[in-house]
């Protein structure tokens, strides 16, 4: 008998990788992430809807929007991008989550933006902790420290056990039923009830993504993305005499991320929101990978496709990266 159908391919894009401004070359950060027919996107600041055109992605496909927090550069980008979403005749509901205060704030942005053809669901957090079930994944976001309320999130695909023949045989479950139990239906039968637990093993290793930006390294962030196949982090600066500044300003060095991933046990680390200050991050990349190997700079467009593990190794397929060189910006 087959196993059930896995949904495999988590489609992860960090669509640009600047804090503070875009740059001519460097948009501002945010991420897409693509999963059976549904798009996540996670921060939406100015310029953000070019980002993903110019990867070919639909906005049509966008169902929730996350918020870290309500910085001009991680929400300026709505009015636009939701206008273009009406213009395309979307009129599914779309869900926007972020911290308390985030539906005040974005209201008064879509000012410029009326007559909106979908219906918008605000869900405002307040607890340290919040999970969510979305589109077929799990959904986390977890409080972390900066100078406003601000949230990383933790995108997560389950995987089901394998169908365990001798497991149905021993709960006595009719194999007329075992089809139905494998696709996770709960079967009432001649006068029983059968679950999908009596007929399959223990769940396996799933997907899960973890992205933060605009924080100093917290207990949160270390505890939240544990074991994650990828961890997109900022990296605020890269200058070792700059570590002064992200504490007052409540940001992160490339060290302090990659002290993070290494205490995390992550598969790999992409580092993003660079400071406008940072032409090269890559000149960096050395001394962050004495701590942790497994990181890069990550570059606007970096795109990867996360599958589910095969013999103990996650599937880590780097489909493409943007041409764009961090070396032909101008920065100050």
């Amino acid at each position: 008998m087959g196993e059930m159908e896995d949904f495999t391919m988590l489609d992860v894009c960090l669509l640009g990788t600047s804090g503070m401004m875009p740059l001519p070359r460097r948009a501002l950060t945010a991420l897409m992430t693509r999963f059976n027919g549904s798009s996540l996107l996670i921060d939406c600041g100015e310029g953000t809807q070019v980002s993903i055109r110019e990867k070919g992605f639909s906005m049509h496909a966008i169902d929730t929007i996350c918020l870290t927090h309500v910085h001009g550069d991680h929400v300026s980008g709505l009015p636009g991008l939701l206008l273009s979403m009406g213009n395309a005749e979307r009129t599914e509901r779309l869900t926007i989550i972020g911290p308390k205060g985030m539906k005040k704030v974005v209201e008064s942005l879509l000012v410029v933006a009326p007559g909106l053809p979908f219906e918008i669901e605000y869900i405002e957090l307040t607890e340290s902790f919040h999970r969510f079930e979305i589109c077929g994944y799990i959904l986390e976001a977890f409080r972390v420290k900066h100078t406003v309320p601000c949230y990383g999130y933790s995108q997560i695909i389950q995987r089901a056990g394998r169908f365990d023949s001798e497991k149905a045989k021993a709960n006595d479950v009719p194999m007329k039923v075992w089809s139905s139990l494998q696709k996770g239906k709960t079967v009432d039968w001649e006068g029983k009830t059968y679950t999908p637990d009596m007929v399959m093993g223990s769940p396996r290793k799933g997907i899960k993504v973890t992205y933060c930006t605009d924080t100093r390294p917290t207990r949160s962030i270390e505890e939240n993305a544990a074991h994650a196949d990828l961890f997109i982090c900022e990296g605020m600066y890269g200058e070792p005499d700059k570590q002064q500044k992200a504490r007052e300003h409540k940001h992160m060095t490339f060290y302090e991320a990659a002290n993070l991933a290494k205490a995390a046990e992550v598969s790999q680390m992409w580092l993003t929101h660079y400071s406008p200050s940072l032409p090269w991050p890559d000149q960096y990349l050395p001394q962050v990978t004495k701590i942790f190997p497994n990181a890069i700079t990550a570059k606007d467009g970096q795109t990867i496709e996360l599958d589910f593990e095969e013999e103990n190794q996650t599937a880590f397929q780097i489909r493409e990266q943007s041409g764009k060189d961090d070396k032909d910006e101008k920065t100050k």
